[in-house]
């Protein structure tokens, strides 16, 4: 049987991945608390001064932006997720190795897409 060599990155580019990483998850946490508050922020916005007409109007839009909210905050929560996943796989020395074929995923490609766990090749291969 022949050796199959692994290769991963070197410590200095997953100290490099970690910091593009956590960069990217306190933005998405912060971008998350914010779409959670605007669900859940009732004072602001308030139907009570305006008449019978607008509010139902204005309570119709109110509950359709909530939606779009909620489904803006479940893709951030999996966003969120995604990232940390990856952070443990910087720690565990498996980070930007595609899951499919073990070929490192370039480095441009996970500066862009940090939480990437196949390389281009692959994907576009799976289409």
């Amino acid at each position: 049987m022949a050796d199959i060599e692994k290769v991963r990155y070197s410590l200095a580019d997953l100290a490099e991945f970690k910091a593009i990483i956590l960069d990217k998850l306190a933005k998405a946490k912060e971008d998350y608390n914010l779409l959670r508050t605007t669900i859940t922020h009732s004072t602001s916005n308030d139907t009570e001064d305006t008449s019978p007409t607008f509010k139902i109007l204005e309570e119709g839009a109110a509950t359709l932006s909530k939606e779009e909210s909620g489904r803006l905050a479940q893709r951030q929560a999996k966003f969120i997720q995604h990232l940390e996943y990856a952070l443990i796989r910087v720690e565990n020395g498996t980070y930007g190795i595609c899951r499919e074929t073990g070929k490192l995923i370039p480095k441009e490609r996970l500066k862009v897409v940090p939480h990437a766990t196949l390389c281009i090749e692959f994907k576009d291969a799976k289409k």
